[in-house]
């Protein structure tokens, strides 16, 4: 099925500003305390204080691949595995060495130079949600590569850190020569009539923000459903569940694969081990389990390569399936 060209636009007052980093840490802090078992003695390691990535680039096939980094934020642990025991996630976080009331989630763009197309894979936040994040135009121009060079962008979904940036202070297009696709399914969703109302309070700024987004003057549409390509070697899969019409996207060259996972999967230890658990963001949870799985299933078996939005710097492995699990094993890289 060809793409569809969307059209109309719908009106608001209201203007999306995204949940402070206080606000969300005043949520993790009056989460309830929960007592973790035992454990064997282990180096106490503080967060990181100095790193910023900029870029990496592998080659898919003939094609040039760049994990271009927006930044990161941290969000409460608490939204991890909503429908497990809660002892049981933070005594899987402790087991992995991470902390148990943060998650870190960094934001891996991927950039696909095919001929003369540069291929975006969403926007980032721009400086609209996080002050950690917003540096996909500053880690572009270090690659010598402005946001005019950008001739495609495709967006996963609408949540704030993949499509707020796409406007800049000005409200105008912030690549202003792209063709920009999103999913037809998910372009629905967001812009469905009185979505705003129907979600709960907590959300709203997110389906505002979307609204306004998606909206935003100068930007047109080009709607995309399962299978369809955005240029020869570049199609979309759809992985709904994270929300309505999340889509993640696949560049193939020859017998060589990468699947950009959006946010069909979010974190790099328990998407794999814990592939049932579903995490507070996720508008529905158990289609989003059954999607990650599906996924998982087909990077293993065909030796596909992945791409994980969230996953630590700069995102890019394989899947090892082990039993009824799965495990990331993150690609080799040099800098």
């Amino acid at each position: 099925m060809p793409p569809r060209r969307a059209s109309g636009r719908l009106s608001t007052g209201r203007s999306g500003a995204g949940p402070s980093r206080r606000d969300l840490l005043m949520l993790a802090a009056a989460a309830p305390a929960l007592a973790l078992p035992a454990g064997p003695a282990r180096a106490s390691l503080g967060a990181p204080t100095a790193g910023n990535p900029a870029h990496f680039s592998l080659t898919v096939g003939g094609v040039t691949a760049t994990i271009v980094s927006d930044g990161y934020f941290e969000i409460p642990a608490s939204g991890l595995g909503v429908n497990a025991d809660p002892q049981e996630v933070q005594a899987f976080l402790a087991a992995h060495y991470l902390p148990v009331d943060q998650t870190y989630s960094h934001t891996n763009h991927l950039l696909i130079e095919k001929g003369t197309d540069r291929i975006l894979v969403d926007v980032g936040s721009g400086h609209r949600f996080f002050d950690t994040a917003g540096q996909l135009v500053t880690n572009l121009s270090a690659l010598g590569l402005s946001p005019e060079d950008i001739t495609h962008v495709v967006i996963t979904h609408a949540h704030p850190d993949h499509i707020w940036g796409i406007r800049d202070e000005f409200d105008e297009p912030l690549f202003p020569e792209a063709q920009y696709f999103m999913g037809e399914v998910e372009h629905g969703y967001w812009l469905s009539d009185g979505l705003v109302d129907r979600v709960a309070p907590a959300e709203q700024q997110f389906v505002v923000g979307a609204i306004n987004a998606i909206q935003a003057e100068g930007v047109d549409w080009t709607l995309l459903n399962d299978g369809d390509e955005v240029v020869p070697g570049v199609s979309v899969i759809a992985t709904p569940g994270h929300t309505p019409g999340h889509l993640s996207v696949r560049l193939s060259d020859g017998d060589d694969s990468l699947i950009a996972l959006g946010d069909s999967m979010t974190h790099g230890w328990i998407s794999f081990a814990r592939p049932d658990w579903y995490h507070s963001v996720d508008v529905d949870g158990p289609q989003a389990a059954a999607s990650r799985r599906r996924l998982l299933d087909m990077a293993a078996s065909d030796g596909i390569a992945v791409l994980g939005y969230h996953f630590p710097f700069p995102g890019v492995g394989h899947v090892m399936a082990e039993g009824d699990a799965y495990r990331f094993v993150p690609a080799l890289w040099k800098f």
